[in-house]
């Protein structure tokens, strides 16, 4: 894909969007004291609101959809990248995905603290994967506690699943369909339920299976 189709939000300065995608990843809740970097969240939310308006607003061949989405995430996908709409994200420029990723409709990605995506990982429809939480105390409750989602390789989240802040998702780990991940989940395992928990591990066999296709 040709990288000059990814066009930056033209009101949104650069230096603005590095600054900001730092605050956020260093993990540091936003409050009034930062109100810059709250402001700016908002700004750049409002050109993916105007991207995802226009993905899902009408049919797009795979090629139309991998572009409108490297615009979203402000960096190309691979070819090999799909995505059924509808899709949406309230930040749109701290999503990192590897190679051959599949995400059925109906997604919703909140990433202001980053979502990290392995290679030949299949997304179920209407999954959720929230980044951002709130303090306890209602005299803070305003501010946003960012913290990453980290998805292994191979890994498979069911349609309904929603996973919070700071969960990593081991590879080939399998989430069962409406888990509420709430902990990091180990390789090679499948959990389920509210809140998931472990189900069992792969077996042997079905790992043995997993090798002989690569």
């Amino acid at each position: 894909m040709n990288d000059e189709r990814i066009e930056k939000p033209r009101e949104l300065a650069a230096d603005n969007m590095g600054d900001a995608l730092a605050y956020l990843n260093s993990g540091k809740a936003t409050a009034e004291e930062r109100a810059d970097i709250v402001r700016f969240m908002r700004e750049t939310s409002q050109q993916s609101l105007r991207l995802a308006a226009e993905l899902n607003g009408s049919y797009h061949e795979p090629e139309e959809v991998r572009t409108l989405f490297s615009r979203i995430i402000g960096r190309p996908v691979d070819d090999e990248f799909a995505l059924f709409p509808p899709f949406t994200t309230d930040y749109g420029r701290n999503i990192h995905l590897g190679r051959r990723v599949f995400v059925n409709s109906g997604c919703r990605f909140q990433d202001q603290g980053g979502i990290y995506i392995g290679d030949d990982v299949l997304i179920g429809h209407n999954v959720v994967l929230a980044t951002l939480n709130h303090d306890l105390a209602p005299a803070r409750r305003q501010s946003l506690i960012p913290a990453p989602i980290r998805i292994g390789n191979r890994a498979w989240i069911g349609s309904n699943a929603t996973v919070l802040p700071g969960v990593t998702i081991g590879e080939g780990a399998v989430v069962a369909a409406g888990a509420v991940v709430t902990k990091d989940v180990p390789a090679n395992c499948i959990v389920g339920g509210v809140p998931a928990r472990m189900i069992r591990m792969l077996t042997a066999d079905e790992l043995a299976c997993e090798c002989a296709t690569d």
